[in-house]
């Protein structure tokens, strides 16, 4: 299961108490404090991994605390520090506050650390009161409360490019034809119902795209599947707006592309000013159709200096020609 949002509050372990004690021993007469100090609350920490593509393990346990320093004990023995909590999450979370949603951590990368709370301080001892004018103190400390927080945690997938279009346009079949990657694929709207990564080899070279469920007009505002994935975008260095250039899609293709960049800028201003070209698909279905949808778009993106190539997904027409152009943007990275 695909999760790439969950809301989890993570409670860092008290510290333990110190403690009261004094000596009773045969030979010492007056005896004196030996309290032992409690230990420290375990941390909660996270660790990102690219072996992990889902935020699942948080989805159904909201709730996550680590353990309990122990109490400190007679003879100044330190009780012992509570085990941190170490959980992996996926290359690419960021961690947020709840609710007003500030970012307050972002696993750009695989291996970052970050201690989400912190354990509570272990109390002190009576040992640890004595003094010259204190010889037996009657005093410990209990142990400090552990952090608590309530976060969010999002997962913007990490891929080098990101293919979008509206439902149909042939983004699974294009994912599963340069790529390793197994996407479920049919002739209705919203197949594609949770991102897909798959792996681009070029020689000794490889880069990983993404397969970006649909989007349609109104996605910023909630329609279709509204935001849910519209946040996997913002990791990417190119996007590839793929395009149905048949008459008989519901748009027109200049059209379509409009209402592409318009949803994403419309989602977020930054998107606008990323790297870009345009693919025309379904190229095998203009032999027996008009062209001029998709003469429209070519002149277009030829007269706004924009990348543009036509290819079949379905019939694996030009997408050698793709793969070299998608290594280009690489390349020039």
């Amino acid at each position: 299961m695909f999760i790439d949002r969950a809301v989890v509050t993570f409670i860092a372990g008290d510290g333990g108490n110190g403690c009261m004690s004094f000596r009773r021993e045969k030979f010492v007469p007056k005896g004196g404090p030996d309290g032992g100090n409690g230990g420290r609350g375990g941390n909660i920490i996270l660790i990102s991994q690219n072996s992990k593509n889902s935020l699942i393990d948080f989805k159904f346990r909201n709730i996550i605390k680590s353990q309990r320093g122990k109490n400190g004990s007679s003879s100044n023995k330190t009780g012992r520090r509570g085990k941190d909590e170490i959980l992996f999450v996926p290359a690419g979370t960021v961690v947020k506050t709840f609710p007003d949603e500030k970012i307050i951590y972002d696993f750009d990368k695989e291996d970052l650390e970050f201690d989400i709370v912190r354990g509570g301080r272990g109390g002190w001892g009576n040992s640890h009161f004595k003094s010259s004018v204190r010889q037996a103190p009657r005093i410990s400390e209990t142990g400090d409360r552990g952090e608590t927080i309530k976060v969010v945690l999002e997962l913007k997938l990490i891929a080098f490019a990101g293919i979008v279009g509206l439902p149909n346009a042939g983004k699974s079949t294009l994912i599963s034809k340069v790529s390793s990657a197994k996407p479920k694929i049919a002739s209705y709207p919203f197949t594609t119902l949770t991102p897909h990564l798959g792996v681009v080899y070029n020689d000794y070279d490889s880069l990983v795209i993404a397969d970006i469920p649909g989007i349609i007009e109104g996605a910023h505002r909630g329609d279709g599947m509204g935001l849910d994935f519209l946040r996997h975008i913002e990791r990417n260095d190119v996007l590839i707006f793929l395009i149905d250039i048949t008459e008989h899609s519901s748009n027109p293709p200049r059209k379509t592309f409009d209402i592409l960049r318009n949803e994403l800028k419309s989602y977020k201003s930054s998107l606008a000013y990323k790297h870009f070209f345009v693919v025309g698909n379904k190229i095998d279905l203009l032999e027996e159709r008009p062209r001029d949808g998709a003469d429209h778009l070519k002149k277009y993106c030829q007269d706004n200096h924009i990348d543009y190539i036509e290819i079949s997904a379905l019939k694996g027409l030009n997408l050698q020609v793709f793969k070299q152009k998608l290594f280009t943007y690489y390349y020039e990275k």
